[in-house]
């Protein structure tokens, strides 16, 4: 934290700057109410809960699933739009970029929650990073399109289309099976008036809120603390470009990592692949060269920790180039020695400070507890024409805590509100009971828009707000 009021930016640019990270937290807050309010439905159209202690409960639980779901998520969000690209465009632009895509982000979420429409909070937070890297390449010095890491956008832009998808198909064949199979039938029934279900039935429901919500925290979570990182990566590199924690032995392993990749690219790879081999060795003798007798991330000269973070990444991505080529002759063992070298490299880049993850944690808890009730609504009551089950309501949290849990280990961001909600739908198809056509249009409406819109609106502020840069 003291590294934010030890830094070479004027006072403007601090103010911006710490504006940018209040609007990070306010994304990661409405985050909270827009998307929470899916985990809650369940239990409380199934009177299992009343809606007061369901928010809390699940507030509490998506505070702890931020600590507990690691940073594979956070780092694919800050890699979907280099960081390099931050910091080559100075402080002012690099500012500006942020916060268009987080203004962006804020005002489609807050849209789409006024209208009761469960939209996705991860297409717009992703649609908004590819606006302003749309955007920024279609100023000058810059060729159209490269301000984005297409791979990583690809990769999961397939997760978010897969995903909900997943969630109808999987929730349709559970809440079959509890059909076909269950001996207590009491869960293929309606809540009657205000009595709750059976103690059992109860528990379970309860179960999977909390399962949905620390799910919830664990992926969506992780973009909140993406996001800080990418603002305090790109605009204080010197700072956070590099885990300031290490001490020499990490640095040292960093550096042996660096070389066991080096020998391995040289006996294995292919006549073919010796340009980019050697610009991959040049990469990596460069980090080596930078890490060399330090004990400690602050002997780093301030200069040297953004290109030590450049040269890092450059040279994994160029590796992941050559395997994926099949540039590379590795046999098993091969195989896991040089994955587990780049993973001990990456240990330099990949992190996030403490007090990152609680502030975080507080937005997106507190912002679970309040404003939850329009979403609740159209989840509970309109998608489909007949009342919510407790099978259906544990058929469509059991399956969303699954899946979104699965994609934050492979770290993959994943809407909880398209696999829930497709799940709710795949429950109702599977009960015969039919959807309410005119919400689940406007459901898939918001799912096709929310991209394109977030894309337009991100990167016309952006090129709107850079007018004040220069």
């Amino acid at each position: 934290m003291d590294a934010l009021f030890h830094n070479s930016l004027g006072p403007g640019s601090l103010a911006l700057l710490f504006f940018c990270l209040f609007a990070a937290l306010a994304f990661e807050f409405v985050n909270g109410f827009h998307d929470t309010a899916n985990a809650v439905a369940t239990v409380i159209y199934t009177k299992s809960m009343r809606p007061q202690a369901a928010v809390i409960l699940s507030g509490i639980f998506n505070f702890v699933g931020v600590f507990a779901g690691g940073i594979a998520v956070a780092m694919g969000i800050i890699h979907l739009l280099p960081v390099d690209l931050l910091v080559q465009s100075g402080p002012g632009t690099g500012l500006v970029m942020v916060l268009s895509l987080l203004l962006a982000a804020i005002a489609w979420n807050l849209g789409t929650w006024w209208l009761g429409l469960p939209a996705s909070s991860s297409h717009t937070l992703i649609g908004s990073i590819l606006g302003v890297g749309l955007a920024n390449s279609m100023t000058a010095g810059h060729t159209f399109g490269d301000g984005v890491d297409w791979g990583k956008a690809g990769e999961i832009g397939l997760s978010l289309l897969v995903s909900p998808l997943v969630g109808f198909a999987a929730a349709f064949a559970l809440y079959w099976a509890i059909r076909r199979f269950a001996r207590d039938r009491t869960l293929l029934d309606a809540p009657k008036g205000d009595a709750p279900p059976p103690p059992t039935t109860r528990a379970i429901l309860v179960g999977t809120c909390s399962a949905v919500s620390f799910a919830h925290g664990s992926n969506d979570g992780q973009k909140g603390v993406g996001l800080v990182m990418l603002i305090l990566i790109g605009l204080l590199p010197a700072s956070f470009a590099l885990d300031p924690g290490l001490g020499g032995a990490a640095l040292r392993e960093s550096a042996d990592a660096s070389a066991r990749v080096e020998s391995l690219l040289e006996a294995h790879a292919d006549p073919a692949s010796a340009a980019e081999v050697a610009d991959v060795r040049a990469h990596l003798g460069d980090l080596e060269a930078r890490l060399a007798g330090k004990e400690t991330v602050d002997a780093i000269a301030d200069a040297d920790r953004f290109t030590i973070r450049q040269d890092i990444l450059i040279a994994d991505r160029e590796v992941d180039d050559l395997i994926h080529g099949g540039h590379l002759r590795l046999g098993d063992d091969q195989a896991r020695d040089l994955a587990a070298a780049r993973a001990s490299l990456r240990r330099v880049t990949e992190y996030a400070p403490d007090w990152v993850l609680v502030a975080i944690a507080l937005a997106l808890g507190v912002g679970t507890m309040v404003g939850w009730k329009r979403i609740v609504v159209t989840v509970g009551e309109k998608i489909g024409k007949s009342h919510l089950t407790y099978a259906q309501g544990m058929s469509a949290e059991i399956v969303a805590a699954s899946a979104i849990g699965v994609a934050s280990l492979s770290g993959m961001p994943v809407s909880t509100t398209h696999v829930l909600s497709s799940g709710i739908a795949g429950t109702m198809v599977a009960e015969d009971s039919g959807l309410n056509p005119k919400t689940v249009r406007n459901i898939a409406l918001a799912w096709v828009l929310t991209l394109p819109a977030s894309i337009l609106l991100a990167g016309g502020l952006f090129l709107g707000l850079r007018l004040f840069v220069h």
